[in-house]
């Protein structure tokens, strides 16, 4: 439990907070409900971003300790305000010229019109973070270099004939079959987000190679490094690979803070709740880093990188189909489940 104890601390004074905030705009009724509601977000965002944290996990059990204290202190605080708090307002912000102190009244003010124009650019942003995850997902599948599948065979095949650049072009296909769904109007924006995505993904990958201490000496290092930098910069610590989790961080927080205006519209109970659950996110990747459970379990990893695929799917889907935030939810843990079900099976047949 000790690597849950700061959680619990922020917990009990965000909880606080929310007892606090729904007392006076509501009395002691209104506290009750801002308490229960702020711990349903703290679950649903748990559940949502669990796989999020084996991925995590996956990642920094390479990093020295400097990037990961790194990503534990500098990176809890741009998960919790500013993708939880400062993204979304700025989301609404460019899609009404407005300024972030005027979007912020309108959250506080008319959360109803918040909620409007923030579930108004979901396509663009499900384009974004849908093409993001897809390249995720693609690039571990395409791993010529994992010495274990999940899969079996057809996942071995996929890893000896897939190529970063296969993964680039199946997203961009994505993201055109996306562009397809949404109307005339909103075609141009959306292709821009997808497109967009994958143009952070490389980016990601080329910040990756300048800030690396051995440069590639040839061109065909360069070539080699361009594409698939990222699979490289984030089996150690790197200023590339903190900004790699930051981005895939976005990714999963957005859909959190859609799902959240189906159970309330204020704003700040809202980000204190899923404040909660980043909190434990981030306790539970700790967690996995410090007990070694990734080696242990040895298929978690790849659980958690399908669950990835299904929600870039699903996201890409969603700009046309309503997907309920449950069965989001639910797919990432089934495949979570499933994987820890395979890898307590692998650790019995090495034991017999």
């Amino acid at each position: 439990m000790q690597h849950f104890r700061f959680s619990f601390a922020v917990t009990f004074v965000l909880m606080a907070l929310a007892g606090w905030w729904g007392y006076a705009h509501g009395g002691a009724t209104g506290l009750l409900q801002a308490v229960w509601v702020a711990a349903v977000l703290g679950v649903m965002e748990v559940s949502l971003s669990f796989d999020n944290a084996v991925v995590n996990a996956s990642v920094l059990r390479h990093w020295d300790a400097f990037w990961q204290k790194l990503f534990l202190t500098v990176g809890i605080v741009v998960a919790v305000f500013g993708m939880r708090l400062l993204f979304p307002l700025l989301i609404v912000a460019l899609a009404t010229g407005l300024g972030l102190m005027d979007v912020w009244r309108m959250a506080t003010a008319n959360p109803a019109e918040y909620a409007r124009h923030l579930t108004g650019a979901h396509a663009q942003v499900a384009a974004f973070g849908g093409a993001f995850l897809l390249l995720v997902f693609l690039n571990f599948l395409f791993d010529e270099e994992k010495e274990l599948h999940w899969l079996g065979w057809m996942e071995k095949k996929m890893g000896q004939h897939g190529t970063e650049t296969l993964a680039v072009l199946m997203t961009l296909g994505a993201v055109f079959a996306c562009v397809g769904l949404v109307p005339a109007e909103e075609k141009y924006t959306v292709l821009t987000a997808g497109v967009v995505g994958v143009a952070v993904y490389l980016a990601v990958g080329w910040i990756s190679t300048l800030l690396e201490e051995d440069p590639p000496e040839d061109d065909d290092d360069l070539t080699e490094a361009g594409v698939g930098a990222v699979v490289a910069t984030v089996a150690r610590g790197s200023f590339g690979g903190f900004l790699y989790l930051e981005v895939l961080d976005a990714s999963f927080s957005f859909d959190g803070v859609i799902g959240a205006f189906a159970i309330t519209s204020d704003v700040v109970i809202i980000m204190l709740g899923l404040a909660i659950g980043a909190m434990f996110v981030r306790s539970l990747t700790v967690f996995l880093v410090h007990k070694g459970t990734l080696d242990e379990y040895v298929y978690l990893e790849h659980g958690a990188h399908y669950a990835i695929g299904i929600l870039a799917l699903i996201m890409l889907a969603s700009v046309k189909y309503h997907i309920p935030e449950w069965f989001t939810g639910l797919s990432g843990v089934a495949f979570i489940a499933v994987a820890l079900w395979s890898s307590i099976r692998h650790k019995r047949r090495l034991a017999a």
